[in-house]
């Protein structure tokens, strides 16, 4: 208490002086010391994780439907909605998981008709999508003006007003906690055989791809997180997937390894 107390006089004595202009009667030692401790005390508030809802329960969420060139390897659920189940091209051998229709017309046999837990779902996805969007201060803007390419990107929040190209290998470093949002304004396009490279312990789960444009995975490239796509995500032939596909139109599929991120 006595501290306290002490701390408290001691910081009215300093804003005392800084707004009156008069000089302090702390000794320099002392007043730099009492700053350090009051800005020691002042912890920055780490980025929330973007709450998916019933949408994080699948790997491959769409809108418009789904297509696919075979054979591609799903692991996690796949849906589709409002769009009739018809408009799901995968076939049941191709998912390791349970494809959600809305109706009859979903892939057999093994689909699922569930239309009111996919509204929900894609409600929450649109949510999510402008949550992402939404989030302020962002302490990365235009890096690389969209070329991100041979970066290493650290946590926190990221702003492009622009589209973002990855032409070459990027980095992505940070611990098994640490959350990482990407806003991007227009297109994000992946060139083929490139790689999103994980590091230091940071997990794709907590990687969040806020896209307002079209997304393109090239050709046999990799690409880890999920992407919040408000238009077509389209994976080129053999590109793979760590995360989610969760699209507000169409997703695209060319003999593709999809994988949920848990």
């Amino acid at each position: 208490m006595i501290m306290a107390l002490f701390m408290t006089g001691c910081t009215n004595e300093l804003d005392t002086a800084l707004s009156s202009g008069k000089p302090s009667t702390l000794s320099s030692a002392e007043s730099v010391k009492i700053a350090g401790t009051l800005k020691s005390e002042i912890k920055e508030k780490p980025l929330a994780i973007v709450n998916l809802g019933l949408a994080g329960n699948f790997v491959i969420l769409s809108k418009s439907g789904i297509t696919d060139v075979y054979k591609s390897t799903i692991t996690g659920d796949v849906g589709a909605s409002p769009i009739t189940g018809a408009a799901i091209l995968l076939t049941c051998p191709e998912v390791n998981g349970t494809i959600y229709s809305v109706n009859a017309a979903g892939p057999l046999p093994c689909r699922v008709i569930n239309p009111g837990m996919l509204t929900t779902a894609v409600n929450n996805m649109q949510t999510a999508f402008t949550d992402a969007a939404g989030r302020e201060k962002p302490g990365f803007v235009n890096l690389g003006a969209g070329n991100i390419g041979g970066l290493t990107l650290k946590p926190g929040l990221y702003k492009w007003t622009t589209g973002v190209i990855i032409p070459t290998n990027v980095t992505i470093t940070g611990g098994p906690d640490d959350v990482f949002i990407f806003q991007i304004a227009q297109n994000l396009k992946m060139s083929s055989a490139v790689k999103v490279i994980l590091a230091g312990g940071a997990q794709a789960k907590n990687i969040f791809w806020q896209v307002s444009g079209s997304v393109t995975l090239g050709t046999t490239s990799h690409f880890e997180g999920t992407i919040l796509g408000k238009t077509g995500i389209n994976l080129q032939t053999g590109a793979t997937v760590n995360g989610r596909l969760l699209a507000q139109t169409a997703v695209t599929l060319e003999m593709n390894v999809v994988t949920i991120s848990e």
